[in-house]
């Protein structure tokens, strides 16, 4: 996920089943557009708070049963119809853009923990649905790697969230390790920013790990889909570690030979 929270997001991958991919489109393209509101051109906030409550109302109107004015909700409200979905994931992710739009820091992990919930965790939650799979123990392991999906992002796109005037560290664990902004806006990976990182990637790949056993419950296409988003997202971890947590010079990306990597490290799935 770059700074938008979608990189991720399986919209193209042939694990999808086929009778999956048109929902799945559609409701990718209802998250892709909404958090393009909230981070991309120059609009004012006021402006990108405007177009999301124009979101909300759309949603208003799937729920009431009316027809919804915009091509994409018509798409939408078939869908969401369709496969028997609630509103409420997708009112959720309209609520964590909506925050992008006024926060740009959060003081403790606790507050970033509730904006994962509704920033991430939606995303996964409604794959699960889609698959039948919504017992409780699956939406808790679900929500651990959606969670620690976006921390990864966050950690790769240090500098990038930067330039938006954001920073997703916590401020309390910026304190702790002495480490200021500035040193963000000058890319000076010292030793502190060094015990910073290593901390926040041994908190991620544990988040990540609580919800791993996910993919071996989980038969079929959906196992081997989470299969490869739980390494893929450990791989980016362990590209952190090597360059000791510059991710200002050496931003952390998936390459040929990593997906070989993780696609033999699936087979076994041992982590």
């Amino acid at each position: 996920m770059p700074n938008s929270h979608y990189e991720n997001f399986p919209v193209g991958s042939p694990l999808l089943p086929r009778a999956l991919r048109t929902p799945v489109r559609v409701i990718y393209a209802f998250a892709r557009s909404a958090d393009d509101i909230a981070d991309e051109g120059d609009a004012i906030p006021a402006e990108r708070l405007r177009a999301l409550q124009d979101y909300e109302a759309e949603l208003d109107r799937i729920d009431r049963g009316e027809a919804p004015e915009t091509a994409l909700f018509r798409s939408l409200a078939q869908t969401l119809h369709e496969r028997q979905l609630p509103t409420q994931a997708l009112r959720d992710l309209l609520s964590a853009f909506r925050q992008d739009v006024v926060r740009t820091r959060y003081q403790s992990w606790e507050e970033l923990m509730d904006y994962c919930a509704r920033s991430a965790n939606p995303v996964g939650r409604i794959m699960l649905a889609l698959f039948g799979e919504t017992h409780a123990s699956a939406l808790v392991q679900s929500d651990a790697v959606c969670s620690a999906l976006q921390v990864i992002n966050f950690l790769q796109d240090v500098a990038i969230d930067w330039q938006k005037a954001r920073v997703y560290l916590p401020q309390e664990d910026l304190e702790r390790f002495g480490v200021s902004e500035q040193q963000i806006a000058d890319g000076h990976a010292d030793l502190r920013w060094q015990a910073l990182m290593r901390f926040q990637v041994d908190r991620a790949r544990q988040l990540m790990l609580s919800g791993a056993p996910l993919a071996r419950a989980i038969p079929g296409r959906l196992g081997w889909e989470l299969r490869l988003i739980v390494l893929g997202g450990l791989r980016i971890l362990e590209k952190i570690d090597a360059v000791d947590g510059d991710v200002f010079r050496h931003r952390p990306t998936l390459k040929f030979a990593d997906w070989c990597l993780l696609g033999w490290r699936s087979l076994r799935f041992v982590v």
